[in-house]
């Protein structure tokens, strides 16, 4: 992850991982990375062999919720953001 102090949006990055590491089986491999595009800021997530299906879960149900409750947090940094998970 990059530095705290470096973030654009370091709520929803907190918010993220935060909720990322309390699914999967190894919190210690989710790794969330910020990259700035031309009109909001993406944050990609990579987490550990074997639970990127926990991460999505039932027809992307878990993945659709964690992008709203992390959508909801940047608007607090005053940014947009777009959630990918990444294999």
């Amino acid at each position: 992850m990059t530095d705290p102090n470096q973030l654009t949006a370091p709520t929803a990055v907190a918010v993220l991982t935060h909720v990322v590491r309390s699914i999967v089986d190894d919190p210690d491999a989710v790794q969330v990375d910020e990259v700035e595009g031309r009109q909001r800021i993406k944050l990609e997530v990579k987490v550990g062999p074997g639970d990127l299906g926990r991460v999505i879960g039932r027809r992307g149900r878990t993945a659709q919720s964690i992008r709203v409750l992390v959508r909801a947090a940047a608007a607090k940094d005053g940014h947009e953001v777009d959630v990918d998970f990444v294999d």
